[in-house]
This record gives structure tokens, C-alpha cells and sequence, in this order.
């Protein structure tokens, strides 16, 4: 099998943010507490942080995280996570059936950002929280004046404002499964009110709205209010399936959602007059299907396929530069995570490798790419509506980047074939590289081959390639490849 990539490095679809490589936490299973923070662990630092899994979120080179939820966030008062940890009072926890020591909150949570070198995204509580809640979270970590929750968070040991520059309005509060669950137009006044106040304490921050998909009513409603006041529109999404071939294209459902949301934001933008961006925030994304809310932990095992559908996530957020501005992985460590730890080491999932090379290797401009390959037509029609309308799917998925100087040209390719390599001729167009180039493969002989403590099947294998302004390379069989050409 053949196909063919023609690439012109004048035609840029715009600049990518960085933030769309984002990583999300929160108050569920293992990923806090027994993942990223352990108290006593002796991989633990004085703080509780645990070092080892602190170095391998490192790896994935996050500029943004978010927390604390999530469904969690919708029923948390984070006042009862500051202070002397021991007096924090220990909550029952109603959104994942818990308890809740509160030992981890708000300071804990800016010095774990500072650590990772992520911007701390800061959701509040718009379910069972108040007005006053939201506004004093955020005089909390941002004030700067002689009023009372600026100086308790000096009381607390932290005398300079903490400067959080995103705050989500809420999570997911369409969902019957939320807390406080509104209906879009009740949702909507409240948000604006809640967001009124938080900038009246900071002008300087951006707010995010509760979104849904782009797709429903919900969506316009939400921003026909939120418009004017809010930075970034919430999209979320999970995807996965033991099928092979549905796995791996359903993430093109993404591409459809941010298109969808980005025209809806636009119309709104148009009709309201306003010149102010307002960009998509994926807040939420990942493969997720196998283990269930209600086992309570969603300690998900990721396979090569999955690896697949990850990054076939991040091509369409490189390719739609215009429209995205963030984007978080749900979630960071043991749940639904690239990182898996018990008490005394980890292992990373399948699913940290594409992060990893995505995050390291792009560049800051989305080139548009041309490819000619076969595609994939569903024996049938397709029973995921997340399918529906989509196809027929390219068996090359493809995204390109380039560097700001024109000197760094980086191909990420997906070949979903379940059996066949596909020699690919590869078009620069007058673009000539210094070869050899490097690439980065990762792979492995069975899609469902999966990573375990002290037994890593999929990693990245690293080679170099012959290249040219013209060249042939071969896409192995569901494998992704990152190269890096330069100049």
C-alpha cells in the first residue's frame, strides 16, 4: 500500500497555544492522593509530594493544569482546604461516594503547579456554592490588598498573591450526575453573576463557561449570556471502544465539536459585536471506556490502539489552531492516566508517549497538509453517533508543525492500518532539510499490547531517517510517528 503527504510550508493554518498539551486533576480514585501527593511515602518530599511521579508528569510538559474537578468540584468548599492540615475538616464526599480528607487544597494545589511549570486553572464550585465562594477563591489567591482572605492566605505562610490567571465556571452543569445541576438559562445568570464578581476582585483573569459539545442548545444559550464576559467556551469528550477501527477514528468527533463550537462562539461574537477572541477550551478529553464511574476508581489499562486514538486527539487540536486554546487530559495520574503508580514506583500507560513527543516536538505554527492515501469504509453503518456523518477515514492521520524562524519542520503521522505498513512519499515542497532527520516511533507488534510494572511493550523507539526536499518513508502498521526535519 502507498500514499503521498505534500506539504507547503507558506500555507499556515495559524499558531498553535501551548496550552492546548494541558493536564487535569482531581478529587477521584488514586489520582491525588496515592498518585501525585502520598504523605509518609518515603518517595515523598516534606510537602507529600510524591518525586517520582512529579519527574514523570514533568516528562509531559504541561502548561496548564486544572482542579479540583470534575464532578468533584460541584459539591467542594475550598475553605475547607486551607489551614493546619489537621484541622481541616474530612468531608463525605457525594460525587464519587468518598470521603475527603481536604489535606490537599488550594495551597497545596499552586505549589504542585509551580513545580510541574503549569499555569494553574482553578474550576469553582457553581453546583453547591455560593457567590461569595466564588468571589473570595479568587481574592484568596489574587488579592493584593489588606482585606481578609488576602491576608489568611499570608496567614497561611504564602505572602505574595498567587496570581491564577484561568477559572472555569463550573463543570459539566447540564449533567444529571452533577450537584446543583441547572438548566442552561438558570445555569447561565448564575455564571454571569459569579463571573461579575470574580472580575470585580481581578480584571485580570479569564474565565472559561461551561460548555457541553459545541453542538446543543445548551452551548448557545450558555454563550448568547456568557459572551461578553468569558475568555474560553468548554467542550468535553471521551471516546473508546474494543473495536480496533472505531477506537481510533472516533476521535475525529473532536474535530467536528471545536468546528461546531468555534462557528457557534463566532455567530455569537458577530451578533453581540464583539472583537474580543473567545477561543474552545477541551477541558476534558481522553479514551475512557472499559472501568465505570460507579467502581469509583477508573484506574483505566491503555493499550497501543488506545496510544493511537490519543494522538489522533492531538492532530486535531494542531489543526485547528484558530479555535483552540486550551485543552486538558482527563486525568494525570491513575485515573484514566498516562501515569499508574502503586506505593513504591509507576509505570507509564501507553498513552504517555504521544503526549510526551506531541508536547516536546511541535512546533508553534499548524501547517495545512495535503494526503492521498486509502481509507476505511465501515462494513456497515456505524452504531457510535459519535461516527455518524464522519469517513470515509484516511488510514494516515496527519498534522504538521513548523518553527517560528521556518529552520524545524515536524510530521506527526498515525498509520491506522491494523496489518499494512504504507510506503509514503513524503513532498516538501522546495522546503529542503539536513538530513538525517529523527524519528520517533511508537508501536508495537499487537494494537492491544498494554505497559504493566517492569514491563513496558510500548515506548518510543528513536532512529534516524535519509530525507530531502523529496523522499520515501515507510508508516509501520498502527504506529505513530513524530519526526523532526530541520534546516
Amino acid at each position: 500500500m502507498s500514499a503521498r503527504i505534500k506539504i507547503d510550508t507558506d500555507r499556515w493554518l495559524g499558531r498553535i497555544d501551548p496550552l492546548i498539551y494541558g493536564q487535569f486533576i482531581e478529587h477521584l480514585g488514586r489520582c491525588i492522593y496515592g498518585g501525585i501527593y502520598a504523605e509518609g511515602s518515603p518517595l515523598s518530599d516534606a510537602r507529600g509530594f510524591r518525586l517520582d511521579v512529579l519527574e514523570a508528569a514533568k516528562g509531559l510538559r504541561p502548561l496548564v493544569l486544572r482542579w479540583p474537578g470534575g464532578n468533584f468540584v460541584s459539591g467542594y468548599h475550598w475553605e475547607d482546604g486551607i489551614g493546619p492540615k489537621d484541622r481541616r475538616p474530612r468531608r463525605l464526599e457525594l460525587a464519587w461516594h468518598t470521603e475527603e480528607s481536604n489535606r490537599f487544597g488550594t495551597d497545596e494545589f499552586i505549589a504542585y503547579s509551580r513545580d510541574l511549570g503549569a499555569e494553574p486553572y482553578i474550576c469553582i464550585n457553581l453546583g453547591t456554592g455560593t457567590l461569595d465562594e466564588a468571589r473570595n477563591w479568587v481574592e484568596y489567591c489574587n488579592g493584593t490588598g489588606n482585606t481578609h482572605y488576602a491576608n489568611l492566605r499570608r496567614q497561611n505562610g504564602h505572602p505574595e498573591p498567587y496570581s491564577v490567571k484561568y477559572w472555569g465556571l463550573g463543570n459539566e452543569m447540564y449533567g444529571h450526575w452533577q450537584m446543583g445541576r441547572k438548566p442552561a438559562e438558570e445555569y447561565a445568570r448564575y455564571a454571569l453573576e459569579a463571573a461579575k464578581l470574580m472580575k470585580w476582585v481581578d480584571p485580570s483573569i479569564q474565565l472559561i463557561s461551561c460548555g457541553r459539545d459545541g453542538l446543543s442548545e445548551w452551548d448557545r444559550i450558555v454563550l448568547e449570556v456568557l459572551a461578553p464576559i468569558v475568555d474560553f467556551h468548554s467542550i468535553h469528550l471521551y471516546t473508546g471502544s474494543s473495536d480496533y477501527y472505531t477506537n481510533v477514528f472516533q476521535p475525529h468527533h473532536a474535530g467536528r465539536m471545536i468546528e461546531a463550537a468555534q462557528a457557534l462562539i463566532d455567530t455569537i461574537r458577530f451578533q453581540q459585536g464583539i472583537e474580543r477572541p473567545i477561543r474552545n477550551a477541551f477541558d476534558e478529553w481522553n479514551v475512557w471506556f472499559r472501568e465505570k464511574a460507579e467502581e469509583g476508581r477508573l484506574e483505566e489499562r491503555y493499550t497501543l490502539a488506545d496510544a493511537l486514538a490519543v494522538a489522533a486527539y492531538l492532530n486535531e487540536f494542531q489543526r485547528h489552531p484558530k479555535a483552540m486554546g486550551m485543552a486538558n487530559l482527563a486525568q494525570m495520574v491513575n485515573v484514566i492516566a498516562p501515569i499508574f503508580t502503586q506505593p513504591d514506583g509507576l509505570f507509564r500507560q501507553t498513552i504517555y508517549y504521544p503526549l510526551v513527543l506531541y508536547a516536546t516536538h511541535s512546533q508553534p505554527i499548524a501547517l495545512d497538509v495535503w494526503v492521498a492515501c486509502d481509507t476505511y469504509t465501515f462494513p456497515e453503518a456505524p452504531k457510535d453517533r459519535r461516527l455518524r456523518g464522519l469517513g470515509p477515514f484516511p488510514y494516515l492521520d496527519v498534522s504538521a508543525t513548523l518553527s517560528e524562524a521556518g529552520d524545524t519542520l515536524t510530521l506527526a503521522v498515525i498509520n491506522r492500518h491494523w496489518e499494512a505498513a504504507l510506503t509514503t512519499e513524503i513532498d516538501l515542497g522546495g522546503w529542503q532539510p539536513v538530513s538525517p532527520a529523527t524519528a520517533y516511533t511508537v508501536n508495537a507488534d499487537d494494537v492491544d499490547a498494554t505497559n504493566d510494572f517492569g514491563h513496558e511493550r510500548v515506548g518510543v523507539v528513536e532512529r534516524w531517517v535519509d530525507v530531502a526536499g523529496h523522499f520515501t518513508y515507510q508508516f509501520p502498521a498502527h504506529s505513530l510517528t513524530v519526526m523532526t526535519l530541520r534546516r
